[in-house]
């Protein structure tokens, strides 16, 4: 399965680097930050996220507290990087669940873009017990340069600005990674499974075995490794369908 997906769908499943931040007008901001997750092609022009990585504030409790108080979030940048291409993707909000934690955004409209091949999405609710891989970018950069050659790992290892991305973009090692495991539960629109994830994996297509995304990974349980949790694609569609007209 993880073979499968990956040889199929590596190019349309991307990482994605933002920078936000939180503040008051006329003060210096009170919060700036790095938002790093997964994302994947669900039509022409369009991508799959999490509402927490198209819109880092959401649900961030300190970032809740100064909104508060009347601070406003302002995302300064929002980046694509796909297999293959040696250059980040600019993306842009195209719309967001009011519900749960889903996003769907707007590729900026290049050549390289109309090529991408978007992934087909499930048409039925699947069951508990059925084997599933998850694909995406867990640990985000850092993942990625420490599976990088010796030579690139050495120069890159140790720095921390948002310029490697881009580095790793120009030598084509922008690369997902999969994991690979079955549902423990189907509860509505949640999907809780064993595949292990990270950080920078949120985002990232849940795969069944028959190629087809039935989830988008959302969260994990510390200290369970059973307790990966993705939202149903059922809750996408009227996202997809909304952006796309």
């Amino acid at each position: 399965m993880p073979a499968l997906v990956l040889n199929r769908y590596r190019n349309s499943i991307c990482y994605i680097l933002g920078v936000y931040r939180v503040g008051f007008d006329g003060r210096p901001p009170a919060v700036r930050a790095r938002v790093s997750g997964s994302g994947f092609v669900v039509a022409d022009g369009l991508l799959a996220t999490n509402r927490h990585i198209a819109e880092p504030w959401y649900k961030d409790s300190e970032d809740a507290a100064l909104l508060r108080k009347g601070a406003r979030p302002h995302l300064e940048k929002l980046l694509a990087f796909f297999p293959g291409l040696p250059e980040a993707v600019k993306i842009s909000m195209a719309g967001l669940s009011a519900e749960g934690d889903l996003a769907v955004l707007r590729m900026e409209n290049s050549e390289a873009v109309r090529q991408l091949r978007p992934v087909p999405l499930a048409d039925r609710t699947p069951n508990a017990g059925e084997l599933i891989s998850l694909v995406g970018y867990p640990m985000g950069v850092f993942g990625m340069v420490e599976k990088s050659p010796t030579t690139v790992y050495e120069r890159l290892a140790f720095r921390h600005d948002d310029q490697v991305a881009n580095e790793l973009a120009a030598l084509s090692l922008i690369r997902p990674s999969a994991t690979f495991g079955h549902l423990g539960d189907v509860v509505v629109d949640k999907l809780i499974y064993d595949a292990p994830s990270a950080p920078g994996a949120s985002g990232g297509p849940v795969f069944n075995s028959r190629g087809e995304v039935i989830a988008v990974n959302t969260a994990y349980v510390d200290g369970f490794a059973g307790g990966t949790l993705g939202l149903s694609v059922h809750a996408l569609l009227p996202l997809i369908a909304k952006a796309a007209h």
